[in-house]
């Protein structure tokens, strides 16, 4: 009765290939956890492409995509998730956001199009599915699973993902932007009692008044969340491409010391929620 969570992609706003971004890892939004079976990907950045090569060697040909939201970031690593490709691979994309902006499947067909992009999304022969759902469902993927949604502060919305199955839970929550000295209600109820919590730490608070209206909030709010929410642990997550390995050495240094619980996410990293 365990969540395995595996971090593909902890970056945030591009990905950034680099000797500088070695440690933390380079790569867009992407994550997934193995739970009783099945596979739940959520977000669909450039760490897609290796969790799909990872997929082809497990053999695994099924598995559901759940996106935050529709920014490029989130996205852009799909059109190289190869096991999309495969005849015999079953994958559903589900997104709660794009109901009045013609859907998901709509957004995706977009993005592998000309003059964008020279392979279109009818390329990939898998059976592929299309679901929009309302932010505020709670989605159900597997026997005992529940995933409970709710809507983050971000341009164009985005969506937080809590996963629950035998009395654990894991949040993800990111993109969202917060008000100074003014905790997220709805954050605050959606994280409660967490056994992990994967926040939107872009910024610094020191960074953060440079930034306001961009969408993403800052490591110290993240702590603060999860200490009022009575949460166990903090996954520092969304890092902005411009904290490079040394920057981030100093971040999670910083994060430890204010509160026990915090570490930085990593490219690559493996928790196991039991």
């Amino acid at each position: 009765m365990s969540i395995e969570v595996k971090f593909w992609g902890v970056r945030g706003s591009i990905a950034c290939p680099s000797p500088d971004h070695v440690v933390y890892g380079g790569n867009t939004s992407c994550l997934e956890m193995r739970i009783a079976g099945k596979v739940l990907i959520f977000d669909a950045g450039t760490g897609i492409r290796n969790l799909g090569k990872d997929l082809i060697r497990r053999k695994v040909t099924e598995a559901t995509i759940y996106l935050t939201h529709t920014h490029w970031d989130h996205i852009n690593g799909f059109p190289f998730f190869v096991p999309a490709y495969n005849p015999k691979a079953s994958f559903r994309v589900m997104a709660g956001h794009l109901t009045d902006q013609g859907g998901v499947e709509r957004v995706f067909s977009a993005q592998m199009a000309n003059p964008t992009f020279p392979v279109p999304l009818s390329a990939m022969q898998s059976k592929l599915t299309f679901e929009d759902f309302a932010v505020g469902d709670d989605l159900h993927p597997g026997e005992g699973i529940v995933i409970k949604t709710a809507p983050l502060r971000h341009p164009n919305g985005a969506t937080a993902f809590r996963v629950e199955y035998g009395g654990q839970a894991v949040c993800f929550v990111t993109d969202t932007e917060h008000e100074p000295g003014k905790p997220d209600e709805i954050i605050l109820d959606f994280i409660r009692d967490a056994d992990l919590v994967i926040y939107d730490s872009t910024y610094t608070d020191e960074e953060f008044p440079q930034k306001v209206g961009w969408g993403h909030s800052t490591w110290q709010e993240g702590i603060r969340l999860c200490r009022a929410a009575n949460a166990k642990r903090l996954a520092l997550f969304h890092h902005d491409p411009d904290h490079n390995d040394a920057d981030m050495t100093v971040i999670e240094q910083q994060a430890k010391a204010m509160w026990s619980g915090a570490f930085a996410a990593r490219d690559e990293m493996v928790l196991r929620i039991e």
